[in-house]
């Protein structure tokens, strides 16, 4: 990312979120963005997921720019490079584990046969092998957290990008989750997390601060 503004129509001015953001990500790393809830942490997670665009500047993604691409583009992007993680799981109430962490693969027109293979084998690296058949209210905040995980990976995407990931839980399932984002970094994925606690960014191996908009690297060492 080179000089990224983004900016939002606010009655007769604009609101500036972000202001003139450099941050360059190399494959395999785990980078925290700590910033306090307003800082423009979440709108620059949007911009680095490729679910908004930035208002002027330069974001290349694998090679590809991102601000030249069309809506269809962008959604391709979102299903193949980019693994979401969320605060709160949001998986679908009324499918099991292992439908839940199919979807991506149904959406991407993988044969059943092929795709319940593969989620089947990404819940056993995340832990749920005895949990597969089980329905979201079935499972623990953390266990919900770990297919949620399962179904980022399972279109092996170029980076993971967690919201909060540990916010909906408590302190010692947090730390398991935090645990298995170090066993996932540590296997080649890179990871993106967004967070407002020190104490969660400390688990990456790299940290950027934003406060109003603007990033600066450091702060709090993994």
């Amino acid at each position: 990312m080179r000089d990224i503004v983004k900016k939002y129509p606010m009655g007769d001015e604009e609101a500036v979120v972000l202001r003139n953001v450099d941050l360059s990500i190399e494959k395999g790393e785990y980078l925290s963005v700590l910033g306090p809830s307003g800082s423009g942490k979440s709108t620059l997670m949007n911009i680095v997921g490729c679910l908004d665009k930035a208002s002027s500047g330069e974001y290349i993604l694998r090679g590809r720019l991102i601000e030249a691409l069309d809506e269809a583009e962008l959604a391709g992007i979102r299903g193949r490079e980019v693994g979401f993680i969320f605060q709160n799981s949001q998986l679908l109430p009324k499918l099991d584990a292992l439908k839940n962490v199919e979807l991506p693969l149904l959406y991407a027109g993988v044969r059943p046969r092929k795709r319940t293979q593969m989620a089947k084998e990404i819940l056993v690296k995340v832990g749920l092998e005895d949990r597969m058949h089980h329905y979201p209210n079935m499972l623990s905040g953390g266990q919900q957290q770990r297919v949620a995980i399962a179904r980022a990976l399972i279109t092996n995407p170029t980076l993971l990008l967690a919201d909060e990931p540990t916010g909906a839980l408590d302190q010692a399932t947090g730390q398991q989750i935090m645990g298995l984002f170090e066993e996932l970094n540590n296997d080649g994925h890179t990871v993106i997390m967004i967070t407002h606690d020190m104490n969660v960014a400390r688990h990456a191996k790299r940290t950027v601060n934003i406060i109003d908009g603007m990033l600066t690297e450091g702060g709090v060492t993994g």
